[in-house]
Formats: structure tokens, C-alpha cells, sequence
């Protein structure tokens, strides 16, 4: 306070030997903000505190928050608007980088969601990922709040001069932040190590700056600053009774550096706001009330000392944010640059973004996180120029390093009994935009998936499929003296398609398939006179033939979630048209199938949730073979052909060649991730759906009362479901994604 005093002599004697000239002093006051992860929202209630008293600020310097905050209010937000903004924002789900589903392209969402672990492989070796996050929400979310000074390059030129601190990787060295990519430079200043990714930048890896210099006093000095101004959110070096957490431990250790020099800094600024930070850590985002108040106490604490800063300076800024935040704009033109591996139509078909159309900064943060949820680029920017008869969008994306993963997941239910799935995926293998993805699944049933899709976004896409998949179970037969059969059921099928998606909303397809089908069983051989075909092992053969088809779909999903939906749609239209087979039996015609699943899920009061389904299913020509006949009962998510679900009833029981199906659940979010449900099921397996009008005739009915739980290996359920068409009861168990 000495140096403040003596600049008010000062400039008392000033305005005195001024009185008749227009010559008057006036000084420039520095704002340091210092790093602290949550801690650092205080700093906004401490710029109200700073505003309220009339202060200037001319420079502005911070690290890590105190960057992502400082940057804001130089880039002309007021700390009131800072307020607004903080207040609204899911922390969460900014810093996990987490993406709404909607926003995965087709593939990710029917193949990808099936794995608990995903690892990076680089250099023919398995790593682990370099942070929790990549931080592209973060970067997303700074390039739309700053907007109105995108095209300032050099950030002395902002609104209010402004500096930021980062800490070199390599060399452990502090990197001074004052030109470049203004949203970039602050994500990098607050990458705190392994929750965000380091940031390149000019060659060099950056991450948070408070590791080096976490209260950038001198910085301020240098740009001209006569004042400092210092708001320091950190707590010091806790007891080691306090070091109970992963992440008090690397604040600890962040902390040693800092730390050491914080004597020497506070003594070279003029006003120190401290607010008790104590109770707080870096991640506590859940108390950003708590946090603003003790930001407000602080400054309270020393309004009188702000006020006399104040009456040094003979005026202030008026604080005039012009962000033009949801603002619709035309696109005339779109700059793509940084991409190797991808083409320019991959990535537009990504973005969904077109030349001629209009747009907003929301529509576009959208677009941005349809590109992100492809999981190939570590970074993509955009810059907005404005021009009279539209706006340039200037994108620069960096590919991700990984092209290589491996991934694990686990699974148990009733059909399949125990899998483990090992998946090896590989990016830009032959071409750009394709993808190779191999699934092995080891346990009571031996089964593969291979993918190859070469995906170019606005344009025809390309892909080609391998499976093959067996179980065993016990079904229903009622033919002669047996009741049940164990059923061995194998499924060799490989397909060749073509698929294009309109608007990310939908994608439609066709193709070729070949399939190889085999369905036999080796526990009865009674039925050897019958016209089944059972072989010198007594194994009794319903189908062993080979197939030669068309295929075509059209598939909508807009679901929140794979399972446990909470909102969307979801529409899958399968045809399939058997055109030739090698027919074991020697009585194959030509026949086609058209099946279809349209799904609806909408909540209730935040946690009740109704979810309706519905699927049908009819055979258009003459099909004598039972195997491929629709078979419906039992419950699971990964059947395949022509089995379908029905609760109540064993699986496989109804079976006939055309079948429609409805069921409604109600499912309550009683605790987080945690449900309760209840589902009623209606069903018609007949050769005639529409009985003359009669479409109620013969209605089956099954209900199912359960419980389920979202983990990492994936969904945990237990059911029990029963009808009152007969005394049967069934237990349904399962553990792990579906595959």
C-alpha cells in the first residue's frame, strides 16, 4: 500500500500543477489472476467487487483459470456476464469431453459402444492415454465465448491487453502467451496435467503454466502496468493428513515450484486479494456458489483500497461485449486445412456443413462435435470472418497421433453365455477415411466380427462385413414325441455395401450377401423317418445351406444412450431378398424378407422414463424352411437373423413366417444409473397377420419386471418376466455391453 499512497501524493500534486492545462496523470493498473482449477472462479466475484469500485484494468495477466477467466474479461465480457456464463456451463461434461450421442457418425454407434477399455497402440506397442481429456469441449466452448475478437492475433490489440503463462514439456520452461490463437494459447496455459492434453503450439508441447508460474506479476510489470492489482486463489501446501486423493497429490507436486517464488511476488504487488480457498480443490465445480462468495468476502475486504486506486485514474472503460453468440450467419465459403488422412469431403461430410447455407455459433459448435465424435482428430479450430455478403469459416484440424486400438469387453447372458472380446481397430489403413476393425469373442461360443469402411462423408460410402456367430440352446420344437431340442445354430455371413447418409440424421444402403447357415441338432433322433435330414452321425439337420442375397436398409437412431435410453428414436428397416441357395433340402424358391424396428423414448420428471417398440416382420414368397422363419421369444440385444425378443416366452418358442410385436417399458432412475422397470409385450406369430381383419385374434402377452445398472464393463440387468398364456417363468440375466 506504500506505493499506492505515494501515487495518490503523487497525483493529487499532479491535478494541482494542472489545474488550467489539460495534462493530467494517470496511471495503468495490472490484474494478475492466479491458477487454481475451480478455485479460480473467485476471481469473477472479485472483478465485481473491482468494477464496483470504479477501477480501471489496462492489463490483464493470469495462468491456467486465472488465464481462461483473465482472457475473457479482456476479450470484453463485463463480471457480471462472467457470472451468467459460469452458472450455466456443465462442467462435466466440458472437461471429460463428453459428446452427446447424437453426434457419433452410424459407425461408431452400432459397433463401437460395445467396448469397456479402449488403449491406444503407437509404435507396436500399448500404451495409455496422455490425459482424461483432449479438451476439445474446452476449446469449443473458449473460440464460441470469444467470438468478437477472433481475428485479433496479437493480444495486446484485445480490448484490454492480455498475457498468459504455459509450461514447455520439454524443457520445463515457461513459454509467455501473448500472441496466436487466443482460445489456444488459454487452453494450453490450463491444461492441468493428465485431466487435460498438453496443446501444441509453434513446435512446442504446452501444458498448465501454474506447474512454473502460477502468479505472473513481472509479466503484467513488463506490458506498462503502474499498479498490480493481484487476486491469488491458491492454499498453500497442505498436510500431508490431507493428501488423500490422486488429485491432491499432483496439486501438491504442481505446487512445490510455485510456491518458492510467491514471497518475492507478493511483495512487488501493490494489492493482494486473497479469498479462503481451503475447503476447495481444483475439481470442485459443484461449488461454484461457495466459491464466488468467498471471491466476494475477499474483495469486500479491500474496497477501500480498490476505491483509492480508482480516484487515480481519471476514467474508466466502459465494458462493451459485442458477442454475437447464437447469431445466424451464411457460410460462403469453407477452408479446411491440417488434414492428411482425410479428405476435405470426409470432413465436410462430417460437419454437415455446406457452402449457401446459414448457420449459427451453436450450429456450429454442433458440427464441431460431429467431426470430434469421430475420434480422429486431437484438435480441430475455426476462425469466423465476416464479410459483407457472407462469412469464410476457417477450419484447422491436427489428426490424432493414434491410429491404432485395442480394445476389451466382457459379457454375459442366457444365449451366449460367457464372451470376451478382444478388438483390434486401425485407421487410414489402405486408404484415407477407411477403417479396419476386427472383433474376436472367446468364451462358451466362439464368434468374429470384421469391418472394413472406407467412410466419405457427403459422398457414397463403401464397406465390407465378415461374421460368424454360434450358440446353442434349448428350444421349443412340439414335432412327435419331443418337446425341446438342443438347438446348435452357426452363421457364416459376409456382405459387400454401399451406404450414404442425408443430413447425419439417416443412412440407407444396399448390398450383396452370402451367407452360410447351419442349424442341427444331436439330441433326439426319433424323427429320422420325418423329411428332416439327418445325417450317419444322428445329427438332425434343419438347415446346412448356402445363400446368395440382396440386402437394403434404412436406419435412423437419435437415442441419448444405447441402453437405458432416456430420449430419441430409433427406426431400423431391413429387406433381404434370398435369391439363390445350394438348399440341402432341394426345395428352395426364391423369397424375400422385409423386418422393421421403430423405437420412441421420452422422460418424465427427470427420472421416468416410457420407451414404446415395435417391430414386424413378414416373408413375401413361399419359404419352406422353419430356420428361417422368424422365431420369436426369449430375451436379449444381440440376436441375430431372424430371432427376435419377446419377454415372457422361451426363446425361440413362436415361430412363423411373418410376426408383429409391441412392448412399452417404464423405467425409473431411482438413484444415478441405477433402474427400476416394467415392460408389458404383444405379440402375433402367424402366416397371416392380418386374419381377415382380425389382428387381435391369438395375441400373445409376456411382462417383465427388472433391475439394471449402468457400470464401466457396461449395463447389468436382472429380469423375471412370465405370461398368462401358460405357468412358465423366466429368469433373464446379463452383465456387459452387448456383442
Amino acid at each position: 500500500m506504500k506505493k499506492i499512497m505515494l501515487i495518490l501524493f503523487m497525483f493529487s500534486i499532479s491535478i494541482g500543477f494542472s489545474q488550467n492545462d489539460s495534462i493530467k496523470k494517470d496511471i495503468k493498473v495490472g490484474l494478475v489472476l492466479s491458477g487454481g482449477g475451480a478455485k479460480g472462479l473467485a476471481h469473477i466475484a472479485a472483478l465485481k467487487i473491482i468494477e464496483q469500485a470504479g477501477v480501471r484494468i489496462d492489463y490483464i495477466g493470469g495462468t491456467s483459470m486465472g488465464a481462461i477467466i483473465g482472457a475473457l474479461y479482456a476479450s470484453g465480457y463485463t463480471a457480471n456476464q462472467l457470472d451468467s456464463i459460469v452458472k450455466r456451463i456443465d462442467f462435466n461434461t466440458i472437461l471429460s469431453d463428453e459428446l452427446p450421442r447424437k453426434a457419433k457418425p452410424f459407425y461408431e454407434k452400432e459397433g463401437v459402444e460395445n467396448y469397456a477399455i479402449s488403449v491406444p497402440i503407437q509404435d507396436k506397442k500399448v500404451g495409455i492415454p496422455v490425459a482424461i481429456s483432449e479438451g476439445q469441449n474446452v476449446l469449443n466452448l473458449l473460440t464460441e465465448l470469444t467470438q468478437q475478437v477472433n481475428s485479433i492475433n496479437d493480444f495486446n490489440k484485445l480490448p484490454i491487453p492480455f498475457v498468459c503463462i504455459a509450461t514447455n514439456l520439454e524443457t520445463g520452461t515457461q513459454e509467455v502467451l501473448n500472441k496466436g490463437f487466443l482460445p489456444e494459447a488459454v487452453k494450453a496455459s490450463g491444461s492441468f496435467p493428465t485431466l487435460l492434453a498438453p496443446v501444441e503450439i509453434d513446435g512446442k508441447l504446452l501444458t498448465d503454466g501454474g506447474v512454473v508460474n502460477n502468479f505472473p506479476v513481472e509479466e503484467v510489470l513488463a506490458m506498462g502496468a503502474d499498479v498490480i492489482i493481484g487476486v491469488d486463489i491458491q492454499s498453500g501446501l497442505a498436510d500431508k493428513e490431507e493428501l488423500n486423493s490422486a488429485v491432491k497429490i499432483l496439486n501438491q507436486i504442481v505446487g512445490f515450484q510455485m510456491y518458492k517464488t510467491l514471497v518475492y511476488k507478493y511483495n512487488i504487488v501493490d494489492l493482494v486479494i486473497k479469498p479462503n480457498m481451503r475447503d476447495y480443490t481444483v475439481v470442485s465445480f459443484d461449488k461454484i456458489n461457495e466459491i464466488l462468495k468467498e471471491g466476494e468476502i475477499a474483495a469486500l475486504e479491500k474496497l477501500e483500497q480498490l476505491k483509492d486506486i480508482a480516484s487515480c485514474q481519471l476514467k474508466t472503460k466502459s465494458k462493451n461485449n459485442n458477442n454475437v453468440y447464437g447469431e445466424n450467419f451464411l457460410v460462403k465459403k469453407i477452408e479446411i486445412h491440417g488434414n492428411l488422412n482425410y479428405t476435405r469431403a470426409y470432413i465436410l461430410g462430417k460437419l454437415n456443413l455446406k457452402t449457401g447455407e446459414i448457420t449459427s455459433y451453436k450450429g456450429l459448435v454442433e458440427s464441431i462435435n460431429n467431426l470430434t465424435a469421430t475420434k480422429n482428430f486431437e484438435n480441430i479450430q475455426y476462425r469466423i470472418i465476416h464479410e459483407n455478403d457472407g462469412c469464410i469459416v476457417k477450419f484447422k484440424v491436427k489428426e490424432h497421433r493414434v491410429s491404432n486400438l485395442l480394445q476389451l469387453g466382457v459379457h454375459y447372458d442366457d444365449i451366449y453365455k460367457t464372451g470376451i472380446l478382444l478388438n483390434l481397430t486401425t485407421k487410414h489403413l489402405f486408404n484415407k477415411n477407411d477403417i479396419f476393425s476386427t472383433d474376436l469373442i472367446l468364451g462358451d461360443n466362439i464368434r468374429y466380427n470384421l469391418n472394413y469402411f472406407i467412410d466419405n462423408g457427403f459422398y457414397t460410402s463403401f464397406g465390407i462385413k465378415s461374421r460368424y456367430n454360434s450358440f446353442s440352446s434349448n428350444v421349443n420344437f412340439d414335432e412327435g414325441s419331443v418337446n425341446k431340442i438342443n438347438l446348435v445354430y452357426e452363421d457364416f455371413t459376409n456382405q459387400i455395401y454401399f451406404q450414404t447418409v442425408f443430413s447425419r440424421k439417416f443412412a440407407i444402403g444396399v448390398g450383396g450377401e452370402y451367407k452360410h447357415l447351419k442349424a442341427f441338432t444331436e439330441t433326439i433322433s426319433s424323427l429320422e423317418n420325418n423329411n428332416l435330414n439327418a445325417n450317419d452321425k444322428k445329427r438332425l439337420y434343419f438347415d446346412n445351406s448356402d445363400y446368395l442375397n440382396l440386402i437394403g436398409y434404412l436406419k435412423i437412431d437419435t437415442y441419448d444412450k444405447k441402453y437405458f435410453q432416456k430420449k430419441g428414436a430409433y427406426l431400423d428397416m431391413d429387406f433381404r431378398w434370398y435369391l439363390g441357395s445350394s438348399d440341402f433340402n432341394e426345395n428352395f424358391s426364391s423369397f424375400s424378407q422385409f423386418k422393421g424396428k421403430i423405437g420412441f423414448a421420452y422422460t418424465f420428471f427427470n427420472n421416468l422414463t416410457m420407451h414404446f417398440i415395435s417391430e414386424a416382420g413378414i416373408t413375401i414368397g413361399d419359404n419352406e424352411n422353419r430356420a428361417l422363419d422368424y422365431n420369436v421369444g426369449g430375451y436379449g440385444k444381440n440376436f441375430i437373423n431372424s430371432f427376435i425378443p419377446f419377454n415372457g416366452y422361451d426363446f425361440a418358442e413362436l415361430n412363423s413366417n411373418s410376426f408383429l410385436k409391441s412392448g412399452l417399458t417404464a423405467r425409473l432412475e431411482f438413484l444415478p444409473k441405477n433402474y427400476l422397470s416394467a415392460t408389458a409385450n404383444f405379440a402375433r406369430v402367424e402366416r397371416d397377420l392380418f386374419n381377415e381383419g382380425k389382428i387381435f385374434e391369438n395375441t400373445k402377452s409376456g411382462y417383465m419386471l427388472g433391475y439394471g445398472i449402468e457400470t464401466f464393463l457396461g449395463p447389468v440387468e436382472i429380469n423375471y418376466a412370465w405370461s398368462p398364456d401358460h405357468t412358465q417363468k423366466f429368469w433373464y440375466f446379463n452383465v456387459g455391453y452387448w456383442f
